[in-house]
């Protein structure tokens, strides 16, 4: 593990970036970004669309270590390159931002309330191009749709499952058991999550960190204690679906937890931007997520 990288995601001023919208999002991430399904004619020209898309977006003068501390890739990323260096190489040596991988495969149908991870078939073939491509974690995603005690933990025993896998390749997972903004029982299912993830991390081993990227919780200190667990490397939340101002005055009043956006970081961007434009859009949507990360209120 390199340790310049973790004492940056520990205990840095900022937030993590997330670009790895994959194959089913991509298009609805295009679309957004002003490029619709006519401009491209197969997946590669799809891929090369987002990859420009998250090339503009990393080679922003705002995009940095000033106020990002890491960036969450998409697989096929990590084999791309951006001027002229591979993406994670790019990231570190020219940003400083630190690299991570998504590494689910997608969710399976719902049971229980909640949508557990397909498996992820070839983890460790995954796992040994990330140590290649200098990737420092990892990141997985579930969702919790309804208050179900038996799909919560069903939700948490997977994901410290392959967490602990991951661990064992040398990097540092997120686990991400999102909870849907819309649940009726969202302030519930968030206090039973809250639980099952603190009996995990109290039978972890002192050198099995992790982190965990939650939905924005109903109740600001549903996760304080979590944070604070010698376990845990850094809380991370999602936007979840609220536009970037609601995401940012939520996250504000979330103590020891710092923002990990997608659609918030880029729900302004355009193709058809200069590129003046589009790098002061970038800059402001970058400051207010960086001030509801650092500026609790």
């Amino acid at each position: 593990m390199n340790s310049q990288q973790f004492e940056q995601i520990k205990n840095g001023k900022g937030f993590i970036a997330a670009l790895d919208q994959s194959g089913g999002s991509t298009p609805k991430a295009l679309k957004a970004y002003g490029v619709n399904e006519d401009e491209y004619s197969n997946e590669d020209e799809m891929f090369d669309k987002v990859h420009e898309m998250r090339r503009r977006i990393m080679t922003a003068p705002s995009f940095s270590n000033e106020k990002i501390l890491g960036a969450i890739l998409f697989e096929q990323t990590i084999d791309r390159e951006v001027e002229g260096k591979k993406t994670a190489d790019y990231l570190w040596e020219e940003k400083k931002v630190v690299p991570f991988l998504k590494v689910d495969l997608g969710l399976m149908e719902e049971a229980d309330g909640v949508q557990l991870m397909k498996p992820i078939t070839l983890l460790d073939e995954l796992l040994e191009r990330a140590n290649e491509r200098h990737i420092f974690g990892t990141k997985m995603r579930s969702t919790i749709n309804s208050y179900s005690e038996v799909g919560i933990k069903a939700v948490v025993d997977q994901q410290f499952e392959i967490a602990k896998q991951i661990i064992a390749a040398g990097l540092v997972p997120i686990i991400e058991p999102e909870v849907n903004i819309h649940a009726e029982d969202k302030e519930k299912i968030e206090a039973k999550l809250a639980e099952e993830i603190l009996a995990h991390l109290n039978k972890l081993e002192e050198n099995e960190l992790v982190m965990l990227k939650i939905t924005i919780p109903t109740k600001p200190s549903t996760y304080e204690e979590i944070a604070n667990h010698p376990n845990m490397v850094r809380v991370v939340a999602l936007s979840g679906g609220y536009p970037t101002e609601e995401a940012n005055a939520r996250l504000k009043k979330t103590p020891n937890c710092i923002a990990s956006f997608s659609r918030a970081l880029s729900q302004d961007l355009r193709a058809s931007q200069s590129d003046e434009e589009f790098n002061q859009t970038i800059k402001e949507a970058i400051d207010g997520i960086y001030d509801a990360s650092v500026n609790k209120a």
